[in-house]
Parts: structure tokens; sequence; C-alpha cells
């Protein structure tokens, strides 16, 4: 039976977590995002987030969204520093067309750091990101 069951890969969706200036607050900021490299749209987008590790688990945060369009991009949540010392996970489903996918990206502890930003794809920013 598990053999019928078809679980489609997960291809051109990213998360990042991006270094960014506030201009509200003068501050720079870590912020995860979503990004949508398809030349389709996503529908109905549920991302689920948690840190932990041996020791420590974060309360978890959930965001919907309706739609992400094809080629663009959409903020999941502000990140404190703090949390970079734990394994942050995002759990993302979404439908394309009528087929669900599923992935889960996982950010290990200490890889979200300054050294580690590259060029984020549709972004015009830097951050670390999850393929």
């Amino acid at each position: 039976m598990k053999k019928d069951i078809n679980i489609p890969v997960v291809k051109n969706v990213y998360v990042a977590v991006v270094h960014e200036y506030n201009d509200v607050y003068k501050t720079h900021d870590w912020n995860a995002y979503i990004i949508n490299d398809k030349n389709v749209d996503l529908e109905v987008v549920l991302i689920v987030t948690s840190g932990y590790s041996k020791n420590k688990t974060t309360s978890i945060f959930r965001k919907k969204l309706d739609k992400l369009p094809a080629k663009s991009y959409a903020k999941i949540e502000l990140m404190q520093e703090e949390l970079f010392t734990l394994n942050n996970q995002f759990k993302v489903t979404f439908f394309e067309g009528n087929i669900m996918f599923d992935k889960t990206y996982l950010f290990r502890k200490n890889t979200i750091n300054k050294n580690a930003l590259q060029p984020i794809p549709l972004m015009e920013a830097r951050g670390v990101l999850v393929k």
C-alpha cells in the first residue's frame, strides 16, 4: 500500500533567514522568509516553526498564507538571535493546483550567522538559505 502513495518532491521553494536593516527602529534584524521561485502560485501555504535542542524547546509558531504568487516571497517571522543556538525547523505545506506538497526546512544550530550570508533568490538581500 505504501508504495502506491505518491509524495511529490518540493522544488524551487525555499526558506531564508535574512539579515536586513529596519528603518523604523534603526537596527539590523533577522527575518525568516518563504520564497516561491516557481512559475506558478502556491495556495494555502501553512508554515509551522519551532526551535529545539537537547534541553530546550521553543513554543510553536503558525502562519497561513492564502496565496504566495509565482516568483515572490513573504515574511514569516522576526527571529531573535538567541534562537540561533537552537535547531530551527520550518514545516511548510502548500497546494500547487490540486496537489499537496510538504517539506521540512532545518537550520541547524549556529548555522545562522553573519559569516554564512549569501545572496538570496528573488530578494535584493543577503541571508542564510535552506533549499
